[in-house]
């Protein structure tokens, strides 16, 4: 009778979820804007970024996590890229990010010398500790760590000859002690508040390579943002029986970093979690979605495909196993029940210059949204 009731919920209710496709588009374009400047560790990306989820959940009337404040500070070590980023091989100027990517723990240098080559993709400077290394995708990440040597990956569509030469200038900037917050958010159960379903993602990219290329991460993740900071306006307006919380993690590039101090340093009693969400990488579907930890958890995953097949709303929602690949991690290792799911298809940039707001097609936003709304109707049946 109880899952009777949640679908004809669902299906009476479809037209009241307040579903706003434009608010989502208006996020994204704001999260992967110049200014923001890939939500990472140069040209105070990461904190505009913050500061601007931060804004949203007060606008919509959310509570800070712990009654006080919605910043979870924390610290960690970085690598960057805030200056000169100059790079020609065989003469021929290269260009930042659709020409060539920095390793991300790579040391700076100031060099013009021959290249060996070693094999059919690897050249050498060995003088000046230069590496260079073809590569057919260019595919960016975050280190926490500095090496002592310089890795350079080119793209190979860019060069028209075999790499004889270097001028390389790149700068890079060792951060210690960055610093970073969880954006944490409530809206108060009205009946068991001290029963709480948690939807995450993480709002940090890639940042900036040099002072003139950044990543704008899109997909990854401020699809996942934006869809979070749609349910958080839904839910706010309409408050349920169970709290439901919303954490937007820093860090996540760097090592699920924020998820990790989250877990150890938490605002909720962990053991007051019903079940946790995470989005990552949402603003696809043409194929479906996976969910990780389904086979963790079959009876919420169970009940997720019903729904989904009662509304149609996914073409498709395939189980995985348990994986460390994003936020949900930590909160499993601690026995917090939590999934993380993805959407498949459509445009294959990742980690690199094309993720793009514009290129993203959010094909499955809608009906996502409804099938999250169900799911957290059922949890709280």
């Amino acid at each position: 009778m109880k899952r009777c009731l949640i679908i004809i919920f669902l299906l009476a209710g479809l037209n009241s979820f307040g579903q706003d496709l434009k608010y989502v588009r208006k996020t994204l374009n704001t999260l992967t804007s110049e200014d923001f400047w890939g939500r990472g560790y140069t040209k105070n990306g990461m904190d505009k970024a913050a500061d601007f989820i931060l804004s949203e959940f007060k606008s919509f009337g959310l509570q800070p996590m712990d009654g006080e404040k919605f910043k979870q500070p924390f610290q960690f070590a970085v690598n960057t890229f805030p200056g000169k980023m100059d790079l020609s091989i065989n003469n021929k100027k290269l260009i930042p990010g659709k020409d060539f990517i920095i390793h991300q723990a790579s040391v700076g240098v100031k060099a013009t010398t021959i290249l060996e080559q070693k094999d059919s993709i690897n050249f050498l400077a060995a003088s000046s500790r230069i590496l260079v290394t073809v590569e057919d995708k260019l595919t960016w990440s975050v280190a926490q760590k500095v090496n002592d040597y310089t890795q350079v990956f080119v793209k190979k569509s860019s060069l028209n000859e075999v790499p004889k030469n270097i001028d390389v200038d790149i700068e890079n900037a060792f951060i210690p002690d960055f610093r970073a917050s969880n954006i944490c958010g409530i809206v108060k159960g009205t009946l068991k508040p001290d029963s709480v379903i948690v939807i995450t993602a993480h709002y940090d990219h890639l940042g900036g390579m040099g002072k003139d290329t950044f990543f704008p991460g899109a997909n990854d993740n401020g699809s996942g943002i934006s869809f979070l900071l749609s349910l958080a306006k839904y839910y706010a307006k309409n408050p349920q029986k169970y709290t439901i919380a919303f954490i937007c993690f820093a860090g996540e590039e760097a090592g699920i970093l924020g998820s990790k101090y989250f877990t150890e340093n938490p605002l909720i009693p962990l053991s007051n979690i019903r079940f946790l969400i995470n989005v990552d990488m949402v603003g696809t579907g043409e194929t479906g979605a996976t969910v990780v930890n389904a086979t963790q958890y079959p009876k919420e995953f169970e009940a997720l495909k019903k729904i989904n097949e009662e509304g149609k709303f996914l073409v498709k929602i395939n189980p995985r196993g348990k994986a460390a690949n994003s936020d949900h991690y930590f909160f499993t290792e601690k026995g917090v029940p939590a999934f993380f799911l993805y959407t498949q298809g459509g445009i294959a940039a990742y980690h690199d210059v094309f993720d793009k707001a514009e290129t993203l097609p959010f094909t499955v936003y809608e009906n996502l949204f409804k099938l999250f709304v169900g799911f957290n109707k059922s949890l709280m049946n």
